[in-house]
């Protein structure tokens, strides 16, 4: 079994992903119903970074600079975002150009269905892109 641990011989290259939300709790959850929706096989390397450094609801641009770089493999980190100011703090970490690894890209897409499809995806050893299209691929599940 891989860990997704990247080129130094203890596992896969994988792209890496990042949920960010407002809420710790929200973000862990996810992160959780996507490995556990991955079953077993591959440990695709996901972090959560929700609420911020203090605990409360909101985001931590410290918080999502250290998830990233705990799931940095060396094939790319898909960040989601929840809601406007998580998608702006990325933003910003993205725009600094040395706070988040090389290779991070914030994704356009719902955040539990697109963790989902991103994690799942990862799973395969797919690319970043194709990663970052699995999950854009989500704004188009109907549920009725």
């Amino acid at each position: 079994m891989s860990d997704g641990s990247g080129p130094d011989g203890r596992g896969e290259r994988l792209v890496g992903v990042v949920l960010v939300s407002h809420s710790a709790a929200v973000a862990a959850s996810v992160a959780e119903l996507a490995r556990g929706l991955v079953g077993a096989g591959v440990t695709v390397p996901v972090a959560a970074a929700g609420g911020t450094e203090s605990g409360e609801l909101g985001t931590g641009a410290e918080l999502i600079g250290a998830a990233a770089r705990a799931v940095d493999r060396g094939a790319g980190i898909a960040v989601l975002a929840d809601l406007g100011s998580a998608v702006l703090t990325v933003k910003a970490l993205l725009a600094e150009g040395d706070e988040l690894p090389d290779g991070t890209r914030l994704l356009d897409a719902p955040f539990v269905e697109g963790a989902v499809a991103a994690v799942v995806t990862a799973s395969t050893g797919a690319d970043l892109a194709a990663v970052e299209a699995a999950a854009a691929e989500a704004y188009t599940y109907r549920k009725v």
